[in-house]
C-alpha cells in the first residue's frame, strides 16, 4: 500500500508539472514571442481558461502527500520554509499579473504586470527544479526526522548543503529550459500569426538546449548520488519511464520538423512525465534522503500513516481522480482550436 501511494503522489505531481508547466513556459517566453499588447493578450488567452485549473493538481499532490506521508510533508515544509514562501509569492504574483494587466489602459501599468508575470514564471521552474535537485542529492535530515537549510552556503555539495548549490541550480536551469520548450510548443499549437511563428522559431533552439542540459544533469546526478543509477537497473518501471521520455524527446523533434505542433507538444509532455517517473523509480522508497546518515532518511515505508489510513484514502482517491481527469478532458476539448486575442475590455 505504501508503494501504491508513493506512485499515486508521484503521478499527481508529474501531471501538475506537465499542465502548469506549459503556462509557466508561456510566461517565460511571452515577452519574446509577443511584442504588442494584442499579441500578449493572445498568449494570455491561450493559457487563460487553463492556468488556474492546472494549479489544482499542486493542491491534489500536496493533499495526497499530507494524507499518506505527513512526516515527509512536515519535514519538507520546515526545512524548505524560505523556499516555500518564495514559491507561494511567485504563484500569487503570476495570478495577479494575469488578472490585473488589463484593468487600466496604460502602457506603463501593463508593462509592469507583463514583466512581473515573466519574472515569476522564470523563478518558479528554477525553484521547483532546485526542489527536485534537493530530493535527488539529499538533505541533512537528522535523527528527529527534521532538517534546517540556508538558502545557500558555499554552493558546494556536502553533508550540510544549502538549498541552492551548483547541482540544484543546474537542475533548476534544466527545469527552466524544459518548461520554456514545453511552453513554446504549446504556443505554437494554440496560436497563429506572429506569435505562432516566433514560438515555433524558438522550439528547436530550446529543445537542443534541453538535450544538452539533460546529458550534463544526468552526469552531475551520478556524481552527487552514485547509487541512483544502480537503483534504475533494478526498477522495471524506471526502464519503462526511460523509454517514455526518450520517445517523447524524439517526438518533439519529429513533430516540429513535420510542422505538427500537437504531436510535438504531446512528445514534450511524455518527456516530462517520463523523466519524473524515472527519477521516482530511482529514489524509491526514499522520499527525503539524509546526507548525514542513510538510516535517518524518510521513506515511503517509515513515514506513512499506515495501512488503515492509506486504504481509506484510496477509496476517495478512486472517486476524485477520474472526476478531475474528466473535467480537464472536457476543458481542453471545449477550448480546442486556435485562440485569438480578446477584444479590449473583454479579459486579459
Amino acid at each position: 500500500m505504501e508503494m501504491l501511494w508513493f506512485w499515486l503522489v508521484s503521478v499527481m505531481v508529474a501531471i501538475y508539472v506537465v499542465l502548469d508547466g506549459f503556462d509557466f513556459g508561456a510566461g517565460i517566453l511571452h515577452l519574446f514571442v509577443a511584442k504588442t499588447n494584442e499579441e500578449r493578450r493572445e498568449v494570455l488567452g491561450a493559457i487563460g481558461p487553463l492556468w488556474d485549473g492546472n494549479e489544482v493538481w499542486l493542491l491534489a499532490g500536496g493533499g495526497s502527500m499530507f494524507l499518506a506521508f505527513p512526516k515527509v510533508l512536515a519535514s519538507g515544509f520546515s526545512g524548505f520554509y524560505l523556499a516555500m514562501w518564495l514559491v507561494v509569492w511567485c504563484l500569487m504574483l503570476r495570478g495577479i499579473s494575469i488578472e490585473f494587466r488589463s484593468h487600466l489602459r496604460d502602457g506603463l501599468w501593463r508593462h509592469f504586470w507583463d514583466t512581473t508575470f515573466a519574472v515569476s514564471s522564470i523563478l518558479l521552474p528554477v525553484l521547483f527544479g532546485a526542489a527536485l535537485g534537493n530530493v535527488l542529492r539529499g538533505v541533512p535530515v537528522d535523527g528527529s526526522g527534521y532538517f534546517e537549510m540556508a538558502l545557500w552556503t558555499n554552493f558546494r555539495v556536502g553533508t550540510h548543503p544549502g538549498i541552492l548549490d551548483w547541482y540544484t541550480v543546474l537542475i533548476g536551469v534544466f527545469a527552466l529550459a524544459t518548461l520554456a520548450g514545453h511552453g513554446a510548443l504549446f504556443l505554437a499549437w494554440k496560436t497563429e500569426g506572429a506569435v505562432h511563428d516566433r514560438a515555433r522559431g524558438l522550439v528547436m533552439k530550446l529543445w537542443g538546449l534541453v538535450l544538452v542540459l539533460w546529458i550534463v544533469s544526468s552526469y552531475a546526478t551520478s556524481l552527487v548520488n552514485p547509487g541512483i543509477f544502480q537503483n534504475l537497473s533494478r526498477a522495471p518501471l524506471g526502464w519503462l519511464a526511460t523509454l517514455i521520455f526518450l520517445a517523447g524527446l524524439a517526438l518533439v523533434f519529429v513533430g516540429t520538423k513535420q510542422a505538427r505542433p500537437l504531436l510535438a507538444f504531446l512528445g514534450s509532455s511524455a518527456f516530462i512525465l517520463g523523466i519524473l517517473a524515472a527519477s521516482a523509480a530511482c529514489v524509491y522508497p526514499v522520499m527525503l534522503r539524509s546526507t548525514l546518515d542513510p538510516a535517518y532518511s524518510l521513506t515511503a515505508l517509515n513515514a506513512s500513516v499506515g495501512g488503515p489510513g492509506l486504504r481509506a484514502g484510496l477509496v476517495w482517491w478512486l472517486i476524485g481522480f477520474p472526476i478531475a481527469l474528466g473535467y480537464f478532458a472536457f476543458l481542453f476539448r471545449f477550448h480546442r482550436g486556435k485562440v485569438k486575442a480578446a477584444a479590449e475590455g473583454e479579459g486579459y
